[in-house]
């Protein structure tokens, strides 16, 4: 019987020569990664509260598919007052990174 060792090994190796087989075309037109991306955390940590948002963006303008969801204590970042006075350690203001997931049209799931 193998080894958990010897099956990695066998993996890797495995996966490695897959990847050099496959031509560096194929990667260009490969289809766009779907992200789903889950806030949980709302007004009482803005810098976390801020991560779904500004992630969302940069994932959108790199191509990809995303969706938001918010749960527990992040839906109250919905509401328009939360929202305007969140300011994240290190980051723009709440409202700017809600406003450019809905320019870039992102759904948000409360």
């Amino acid at each position: 019987m193998p080894t958990r060792r010897q099956v990695s090994k066998h993996l890797c190796t495995a996966l490695l020569a897959s990847a050099a087989a496959a031509p560096e075309a194929a990667a260009a037109d490969e289809p766009k990664q779907r992200f789903l991306l889950v806030g949980l955390c709302g007004s009482e940590n803005p810098t976390r509260a801020n991560f779904p948002f500004a992630w969302g963006a940069a994932l959108r303008e790199a191509g990809h598919e995303v969706r938001i969801e918010l749960a527990g204590d992040a839906t109250v970042l919905m509401r328009t007052v939360v929202a305007a006075n969140i300011t994240p350690v290190g980051w723009p203001p709440l409202s700017q990174a809600i406003a450019k997931v809905i320019e870039h049209r992102i759904p948000i799931f409360v």
